[in-house]
């Protein structure tokens, strides 16, 4: 069905979802024809405005975040390759949080119309919407636990092993690594840990043998033992999704 075209992160992730016709696929691709490259560290809408619009991570990394009152930043979101970035909020009447770029990210901001359309005249792409915005409840709830549970080291292997996985979702990482764009700065936002912290938990696992950096490239050396060092079960990812019609 896709043999004929070149398949984007888009759709890449959304046919995980739900079974899609080409037609389907091909209004997907119509969603990104007029995206823009953003430059790294922009924010694209802050919390207490009006969202109005819904913005959709082509390339690049981005993420949603909030800042404390002593400027203190808690990344509550990675956005990849394929991402809507804020599908629903349009419906609130202000933001709760910030959604900013890490890199360059190339964007497609479509109106919150065009959202509607597409739900009243393409229910497959709906219903694999709808699968995107529970992935992304159940990555949040899985991130919950690993803060309030997991001691750093696996903390940190977790979300190794989940961000290999939905890069390999869009076709952009293999089972030895992938790129890794982010800052120690940036995971300790991510992870609730601070910058000394991270930096010792990551020397640990290169004693270890569980993971590598090199220019900006994460390298794991076994896979498999990388997960059962991190306890990790990718179900939450809901990668098998259901066929029902």
């Amino acid at each position: 069905m896709l043999a004929t075209m070149t398949i984007s992160p888009l759709v890449l992730k959304l046919t995980r979802g739900t079974l899609l016709t080409l037609d389907d696929c091909k209004v997907l691709e119509a969603m990104g024809q007029e995206a823009q490259w953003i430059g790294p560290r922009q924010d694209l809408i802050c919390e207490g405005q009006k969202p109005e619009h819904v913005h959709i991570v082509l390339e690049g990394f981005a993420c949603r975040y909030k800042l404390l009152p002593d400027g203190g930043r808690q990344i509550i979101a990675l956005l990849l390759p394929g991402d809507f970035c804020d599908l629903h909020v349009a419906i609130l009447g202000e933001m709760d949080h910030t959604i900013a770029t890490i890199t360059a990210c190339k964007i497609a901001r479509l109106p919150y119309s065009t959202i509607i359309e597409i739900t009243n005249n393409h229910p497959r792409i709906t219903r694999a919407m709808w699968w995107a915005t529970l992935v992304d409840e159940g990555i949040l709830r899985e991130w919950l636990v690993g803060m309030g549970r997991r001691p750093a080291d696996k903390r940190l292997a977790h979300f190794v092993c989940e961000l290999m996985v939905r890069l390999q979702t869009v076709s952009l990482s293999t089972d030895s690594g992938f790129g890794l764009p982010l800052t120690q700065s940036d995971l300790g936002d991510v992870l609730g840990l601070t910058l000394v912290h991270v930096n010792r938990v990551l020397q640990q696992l290169r004693a270890d043998g569980l993971l590598g950096l090199r220019e900006k490239q994460l390298i794991v050396p076994d896979l498999p033992r990388l997960k059962n060092f991190a306890d990790f079960d990718p179900n939450y990812l809901h990668l098998k999704p259901r066929r029902d019609p």
